[in-house]
């Protein structure tokens, strides 16, 4: 994953991340910081983006990240893992979580 290059979704007003929030947090005031979402592909970045977003897809961006790059960024952000979507239609995202499953980063 080092070696690779990702893609993910950032809006242009705020800066944010495109990310997957479980349900599973019991402080609404303290939400989950959930999983950053990455693409392997720029295309499939856009098809997203389309797909589920078409009315805002205009205030979103997509940007590259080595995979070198990642886990200082997931550390910056406070993420708990990655969410790499494999199909943008479906969407069929593998979740993996920062500590565990995410190989060498």
């Amino acid at each position: 994953m080092i070696s690779d290059l990702f893609y993910l979704i950032r809006s242009k007003a705020d800066g944010q991340y495109l990310v997957a929030r479980p349900k599973t947090s019991t402080n609404p005031d303290q939400p989950d910081p959930g999983f950053l979402l990455i693409f392997r592909e720029y295309a499939d970045a856009l098809s997203y983006l389309n797909a589920h977003a078409s009315h805002l897809s205009d205030r979103f961006g997509v940007e590259s990240l080595p995979g070198s790059q990642l886990k200082s960024l997931m550390d910056r952000w406070g993420f708990r893992g990655v969410g790499m979507v494999e199909d943008p239609l479906v969407p069929q995202v593998e979740f993996m979580l920062k500590d565990r499953s995410i190989g060498s980063f």
